[in-house]
Parts: structure tokens; C-alpha cells; sequence
């Protein structure tokens, strides 16, 4: 899967799991195949989907957070405001955005942008225009079926 593809993907599905198994779809899933072993670190096309989650994840059109089952998520910015008009059932906890840091020493660490931070007024005035109806809509089956 070619990294356009990659995003594309996660604009039709809007909600997509980075690797983990879970009730919404998973790239991983999808790029490696849903009867892998363990970590997808050890697949021969773990390097590759590694890049690809870097890519996907320094796009400005998706949202990285914890949405599903604290699991890494991506969430396509076409259904933000289904998810700003839904925050307070959601948990806005869930929404803050994810973001890997690379320290001086090589160690990892995980940067957090609340909701609040990272919402736009353009965004929560679109959120307002929904009905909680029409945002579930939006969301697609996971939402649906999960009613967050």
C-alpha cells in the first residue's frame, strides 16, 4: 500500500486502528494481514509499515490519538467535527493528540495536545451544526456499534 493509498483508506473508513485488533478496521490488518504473529515489528514488512506510520502520522489531515480502546488511532479530518460534537460522551481524554519525541538520548517519549488545545472554533462551530444523530452517522459502524 503506497502511502496515498494509506490515506485514502483512512478518508473512506474516517476511524482507523494504527496495528492493534479491535472493533474498528486496522492498517496493519490491512497492509500485513489480519493472520500475522505477534508484533508486526517482526513481519518482513515491518520496516515498510513502520515508515508508512510515520507518514501517516506527520499528516496534517489526521488526528493520532487514543480513541479506540486506548489503542493508537487515526482519525481522517472529515469526521472531526462528528467527533468535536460528540466529545463530551467520547471523553475528551480520548482525543488529545499523540505525538512521538525523540529525546537527545534516543529514548521515546509521548507528547500530549488536549482536545481543547488542538480544536479549532471553525471546528467546534461545524461540530455544533450536527445533531448527535448525524454525527454517529459520520463515525461510521464502529461508532454505532460501540455508541462510544
Amino acid at each position: 500500500m503506497t502511502e496515498d493509498e494509506a490515506l485514502k483508506f483512512i478518508e473512506e473508513h474516517g476511524i482507523v486502528l494504527e496495528s492493534a485488533h479491535g472493533p474498528a478496521v486496522s492498517l496493519a490488518d490491512v497492509v500485513l494481514g489480519s493472520a500475522r504473529r505477534g508484533s508486526w515489528w517482526g513481519h518482513p514488512g515491518g520496516k515498510a509499515f513502520f515508515a508508512l506510520t510515520r507518514h501517516i502520522r506527520s499528516n496534517k489531515n489526521v488526528l493520532v490519538c487514543r480513541l479506540v480502546d486506548g489503542k493508537v488511532t487515526y482519525i481522517h479530518r472529515r469526521v472531526w467535527p462528528a467527533l468535536a460534537r460528540l466529545v463530551d460522551r467520547i471523553g475528551a481524554a480520548r482525543l488529545a493528540a499523540i505525538r512521538e519525541i525523540h529525546t537527545d538520548t534516543g529514548a521515546h517519549r509521548i507528547a500530549r495536545t488536549p482536545f481543547r488545545k488542538w480544536a479549532t472554533s471553525d471546528l467546534i462551530a461545524k461540530a455544533a451544526t450536527l445533531s448527535e444523530e448525524d454525527a454517529f452517522a459520520q463515525l461510521g459502524a464502529w461508532a454505532r456499534d460501540n455508541r462510544l
